[in-house]
């Protein structure tokens, strides 16, 4: 069995808000192992990224921290003071965000960027701090890296600045490296190459990863779970290979149904409606309002997990065995038929 490198349990976290206190993190639990890429997926504003900066300690000034743990190498990191977090934010665990712009410094060159990491962090010498970011450009697929390396950011492409950004994350050999939507702002086929890199870095390196997004296909080819998200809770976790060929959440199957694909030519499904307003939490199950296969218990009461296989779990009334049984959305079904036309 791997060994489980960081656990997330119960966490949750609210923000004060000029309208009240918003609940966006309600008792989320995941464990993340050894050499993993985990998914988390989700619509905007279901939690993702509030979670992933938790775990790097970079939550809001409003927030409010009300309950649950991040365990990593015994320490539950929501209990570090400041000093003992900077001293694992980037040797430990490391981030790369959607706008890499955000992350570089437009005035100092990038070389110099990488190379202060590897100084500041690991007290490397100005000389080997430089030979050393070079090699890093070299390994995240900077050709003339040399010459580059006194080059600005703006003198990069977007997918350059991307990888220059994952080489700082990096530099001081970071176990767990946390991508929050890094593909976001790049083309189809940028976006290719970046995510293909994080995998082939991920298995050079024996690396954690944790991959946010909004959208399932780009992970289909990269993840190993995928844990989905809604309104604030983890809804459905399993094998990627489960989560997308035997779906079992309501929520899960409208983002697969609005997912495009090859096996299909069919015209996509919209999910209807919006997502609560988590200043008023609703009462049952979040997805309840947006769902055409809601009960009436799930107006009432939240669903627990319930267990699908010894590594799937989806909270759904569906799964109760008094629950009517009902198909999933032809668009799941033709994907699950098409399953081994599909390359994962």
């Amino acid at each position: 069995m791997a060994e489980k490198i960081l656990e997330v349990k119960d966490l949750a976290i609210s923000f004060k808000t000029q309208y009240g206190i918003l609940h966006a993190i309600r008792g989320v639990s995941f464990d993340l192992f050894k050499g993993e890429t985990l998914a988390i997926v989700g619509e905007s504003g279901s939690g993702k990224s509030v979670t992933s900066r938790a775990i790097m300690g970079l939550l809001a000034g409003n927030s409010i921290y009300e309950g649950g743990s991040i365990m990593y190498q015994g320490r539950d990191l929501m209990q570090l003071n400041e000093e003992l977090f900077h001293e694992i934010r980037g040797t430990k665990i490391s981030m790369i965000f959607q706008d890499p712009m955000s992350s570089l410094n437009p005035i100092i060159t990038v070389g110099k960027q990488i190379a202060e990491a590897l100084r500041f962090k690991l007290g490397m010498p100005e000389e080997m701090a430089r030979k050393r970011a070079i090699e890093l450009m070299e390994q995240v697929g900077i050709t003339n890296a040399e010459k580059r390396y006194n080059q600005y950011p703006f003198q990069f492409s977007g997918g350059m600045r991307q990888r220059i950004v994952i080489s700082i994350a990096l530099a001081n050999n970071a176990e767990i490296l946390i991508c929050d939507e890094p593909t976001t702002a790049l083309d189809v086929t940028i976006q290719g190459q970046i995510l293909e890199l994080i995998n082939n870095l991920k298995k050079q390196r024996n690396l954690s990863v944790i991959f946010i997004t909004h959208d399932l296909g780009v992970v289909a080819n990269v993840a190993d779970r995928i844990a989905v998200m809604y309104a604030g809770q983890i809804v459905e976790i399993g094998k990627a290979d489960e989560v997308f060929y035997d779906p079992k959440h309501p929520y899960t199957w409208a983002l697969l149904s609005s997912m495009p694909n090859l096996a299909t030519s069919k015209k996509l499904d919209a999910i209807s409606g919006t997502p609560p307003n988590m200043i008023y939490p609703p009462k049952g199950d979040s997805f309840a309002p947006r769902n055409k296969y809601a009960m009436e218990i799930d107006f009432e009461e939240q669903p627990p997990f319930f267990k699908v296989s010894d590594t799937h779990y989806a909270a759904t009334w569906l799964l109760h065995p008094d629950a009517p049984k009902v198909e999933p959305p032809l668009a799941v079904q033709t994907l699950k038929k098409n399953r081994g036309r599909v390359k994962k």
